[in-house]
């Protein structure tokens, strides 16, 4: 085998993304929440970058009453932006001149010392004051009431093993085999069979809430009704007739088999509806009792309104939640006079241009996001008019090509961004959808044929649920022609279950 080396020359042209493009596209895909942050990080970093405060003059810089000292030193300091000392000899002086100039240069009126001088109170130090702290954990919460359990040291390590393999909804995930699998090698502990099976009872003893560290849903459920009987000893519940429902016709009552349930148990439909009215005390997950998951907040990046005098619906942005920002006339001065060195012009000119192009690529975001909704309450005016059954099919493909923009500035355009509309919050995304045509010649997107279709299974006879090929059928009247199949992907979609599980029985 021989190996050699070459060097060939090829020409040839490639296209390549530059920095500035980059950062318009992702400004343009931020959330508001996201963006905001962006600006923050950028004020702080960016010397040349500053917000506008609320009724200040837009054309003056800075106040002329701040001592225009700390402004000298800061431009003349003796910082070698980009010099890398070889052993840092000179680095602590630097350091020093540096920290001197920036508590100067950010010392004024708006800082945190003014404001605890004049009585004031720091807004951004309360808000950051007043963030909750990150909340435990199920396992940590759970291993945290572990302690307190009076068992043996064997059967509290076994378990601390188990409370490792507890789910977020308090279940345990896995069976006695993996376990004892995974666990051959605990330090100073045989684990066993028997031994995980006193720690699983004394768990289910000892945690709260009720239902905890059960091993599926059914022993979750006595668990529970157990707990329940114990504390309602006064109470008319009869709770017999649920642990009866539960233990030994458990599979028939998810599958909404009643008339086989009274079979079996001697109980008339009457008391096992009354039992199922009994169940809606039980949870299906306490694990989640224990953590709150949190929602994050929405914000509206686009408030639309309806105009009577026009009689249209008109959009605006919800911009009063983003600072206004504008580029520092002194840093734009410095950044232009060859009186100053080199090294200091270069980074002030980095500054400015990385300034310019924020402000720029913001001004972008709300251009294109507007133009996108307006596009929106043009063609799906019916949606707002008359709600979620008339919303039209609207690729973003053809948006694209009336704005003769790209389709990938559309979807980044859309991407995480809600709209706030006299029909509520909507997420943007929402009204670009694939659809079909009514026979009535109507475009409907899918989430129309949804919003059909589960208006249609809402005001169905509960007691005579109608079946799939029965919804296809009450579809194709109302101008929808699908299959039975693209109905049951449908319903499941919407979380809807079959005829059989829908059906109500009466007692008569």
């Amino acid at each position: 085998m021989r190996f050699d080396t070459s060097q060939q020359m090829r020409l040839g042209q490639q296209m390549k993304l530059g920095p500035r493009m980059i950062q318009s596209m992702e400004i343009l895909q931020m959330p508001m929440l996201a963006l905001q942050e962006r600006i923050d990080q950028e004020l702080e970093a960016n010397i040349a970058l500053e917000q506008v405060e609320p009724g200040a003059d837009q054309e003056r810089v800075t106040p002329e009453a701040e001592d225009d000292g700390h402004a000298d030193r800061l431009e003349r300091s003796e910082l070698k932006v980009g010099d890398d000392a070889g052993d840092g000899g000179d680095d602590w002086e630097r350091l020093s001149v540096l920290e001197s100039s920036y508590k100067d240069a950010f010392d004024n009126q708006y800082s945190s010392s003014r404001y605890r001088a004049s009585g004031e109170r720091d807004q951004k130090m309360d808000a950051m004051a007043n963030i909750a702290a990150r909340g435990e954990s199920l396992t940590e919460q759970l291993l945290h009431q572990w302690t307190f359990a009076e068992v043996d040291p064997e059967v509290r390590v076994a378990g601390e093993v188990l409370i490792g393999y507890i789910g977020g909804d308090g279940i345990v995930a896995a069976d006695e085999e993996t376990i004892l699998e995974q666990n051959r090698h605990v330090p100073g502990l045989e684990l066993s069979a028997e031994l995980l099976d006193a720690a699983l009872h004394e768990l289910q003893h000892w945690l709260d809430p009720p239902g905890i560290a059960a091993r599926d849903k059914r022993e979750c459920f006595l668990l529970q009704i157990d707990e329940l009987e114990a504390n309602d000893e006064e109470s008319e519940h009869d709770w017999d007739h649920v642990r009866l429902l539960i233990r030994d016709h458990f599979d028939d009552l998810i599958q909404n088999r009643l008339p086989r349930i009274a079979q079996g148990s001697d109980l008339s439909l009457e008391e096992i509806q009354a039992a199922m009215d009994l169940m809606k005390r039980l949870n299906l997950s306490p694990g989640k009792d224990l953590v709150d998951e949190g929602v994050p907040p929405i914000i509206p990046d686009v408030i639309v309104d309806f105009d009577d005098e026009e009689d249209t619906y008109v959009a605006g942005l919800a911009s009063g939640l983003l600072p206004n920002l504008r580029i520092s006339r002194r840093y734009q001065e410095m950044a232009q006079d060859r009186k100053e060195e080199k090294t200091t012009r270069e980074f002030v000119q980095n500054n400015v241009r990385n300034a310019r192009w924020l402000i720029d690529a913001i001004q972008q975001r709300k251009g294109t996001l507007m133009r996108v909704v307006n596009v929106v309450l043009t063609r799906q005016r019916d949606y707002f008019d008359h709600g979620p059954q008339h919303l039209k099919s609207l690729p973003m493909v053809e948006v694209a090509d009336q704005l003769g923009i790209h389709v990938g500035t559309v979807s980044r355009a859309v991407a995480d961004k809600w709209l706030q509309t006299p029909r509520g919050l909507v997420p943007l995304r929402k009204f670009f959808s694939g659809g079909t045509r009514a026979d009535s010649g109507r475009d409907m997107s899918w989430d129309a044929i949804k919003a059909t279709l589960q208006e249609i299974i809402d005001g169905e006879d509960r007691t005579r649920p109608m079946s799939d090929e029965s919804l296809a059928g009450e579809l194709k009247k109302r101008g929808i022609d699908i299959a039975r199949r693209t109905v049951v992907k449908y319903r499941q979609q919407l979380g809807i279950p079959p005829a059989r599980r829908r059906k109500v029985f009466t007692t008569t």
